[in-house]
């Protein structure tokens, strides 16, 4: 008699390939039973440095043998190395430590509104966002993103957000008011399908927020920490904003989140107004330096910026040959995305079929989001394998043509 499949003990909150990796080196990533993957998805922009980078594991190894977790009653030397050189690199004046985007994104919101209050302008709660945001998956971050799938079922969206279509600077200006405290956004969308904000509207967003006392507060979980070619996206507009959000890369693959402000900014954050368990424990700390200790090593995002547009020049010819099922190519750096003609969740699953680990995003996009040690070698074996799934939906269109003739 067959026997049927146990029940999940977990959640069935993901529609899970039926894969189980045991092990990674590099931009591979093996299964139980030796399977090879090339993986261009990166856990979603997390890897940035590969699986078992060795600076990262000797970091790891070494801090696990001292001291894992004590408290942030106390003074966390790791905390205090990583924020100096995190405020050396940016914009940034004053850190607070997380575990994920999500919780950097809370602080960021968090901040915002602080901030007014402490000016004596408690009316100033809200935060401007973008169509096709996402910011996270707790209760604030969903209704900061807006989107109906992710606020569905988890009761009134909470309030202090106002959002306006992506691109439209008239929207914008008109949506601010007494009750603004600032302008929230990803300089490029990840989810929202690797939607760029051009360095002109950042610059124009800057300035609308110096013009109306309001802050500019960026969300770089995703296309942060090198993933353009720069530690940050939005150095390529040549601004600062007052606060942003970042995580993913900044471990490696270790959980840790961050929220960066300027002085000014984080000045209504006072003792008492926030706190983390967890957040910025020693493990996180030693891994999120020796992440840092890497990407500021001289000419590495240099390298970064350089494999970027070598990636983004063979997608354009791999849409060139295929244009029955790619349209475009998206992006910046390693932050890049194929439009798809066919559904992008045809893609993701063909290139599984070729061993090859990619992801969707919202706009019927795939995202391909490598290490940013990819090889020019590993570059090609990619776009070999992207060839060989779009040569597969091909045959299937032709096939549904030639069918649909017949009938």
């Amino acid at each position: 008699m067959a026997q049927s499949t146990p029940a999940s003990p977990l959640y069935n909150t993901y529609a899970r390939a039926d894969l189980v990796f045991e092990r990674g080196e590099g931009m591979w990533l093996y299964t139980t039973d030796g399977e090879a993957f090339l993986d261009v998805m990166g856990g979603v922009a997390v890897n940035a440095l590969g699986h078992a980078h060795p600076v990262l594991v000797e970091a790891l190894k070494a801090q696990a043998e001292k001291l894992w977790h004590t408290s942030n009653v106390f003074r966390v030397a790791g905390q205090e190395k990583l924020g100096a050189r995190l405020i050396e690199a940016t914009f940034a004046e004053k850190v607070f430590f997380c575990n994920s985007g999500a919780e950097a994104l809370e602080c960021a919101i968090k901040t915002a509104r602080r901030y007014h209050f402490a000016k004596g302008q408690p009316e100033r709660n809200r935060l401007i966002t973008f169509e096709g945001a996402f910011h996270g998956r707790t209760l604030a971050t969903i209704a900061a993103g807006g989107q109906e799938k992710y606020l569905e079922g988890f009761g009134p969206k909470m309030d202090g957000f106002d959002q306006v279509p992506f691109g439209d600077h008239a929207a914008l200006e008109a949506a601010i008011g007494p009750a603004t405290a600032g302008i929230l956004i990803e300089p490029i969308q990840g989810e929202g399908g690797i939607r760029q904000m051009p360095a002109s509207c950042l610059k124009a967003l800057r300035e609308l927020c110096d013009k109306h006392g309001i802050l500019l507060v960026l969300d770089e979980v995703q296309c942060g920490m090198g993933r353009t070619g720069k530690l940050f996206a939005h150095e390529w507009a040549g601004i600062t904003p007052d606060i942003m959000a970042i995580a993913k890369s900044l471990g490696g693959g270790f959980p840790v989140g961050a929220c960066l402000a300027t002085a000014e900014a984080a000045s209504g954050m006072v003792p008492g107004t926030h706190g983390s368990t967890y957040g910025g424990n020693p493990l996180a700390m030693a891994v999120a330096n020796a992440v840092l200790e890497v990407m500021l090593a001289p000419g590495f995002l240099d390298s970064v910026a350089m494999k970027g547009l070598q990636l983004k020049q063979k997608l354009a010819g791999l849409v060139d040959a295929h244009p029955a099922v790619f349209e475009t190519v998206r992006g910046s750096g390693l932050m890049l995305g194929l439009k798809c003609r066919v559904p992008s969740t045809e893609v993701v699953a063909g290139a599984r079929d070729h061993k090859l680990l990619t992801v969707g995003a919202g706009d019927n996009v795939v995202r391909l989001l490598p290490a940013l040690i990819i090889t020019e070698a590993e570059m090609d074996q990619a776009i070999a394998r992207l060839e060989a799934t779009a040569v597969d939906i091909e045959a299937k269109l032709a096939a549904q043509s030639k069918k649909g003739a017949a009938a």
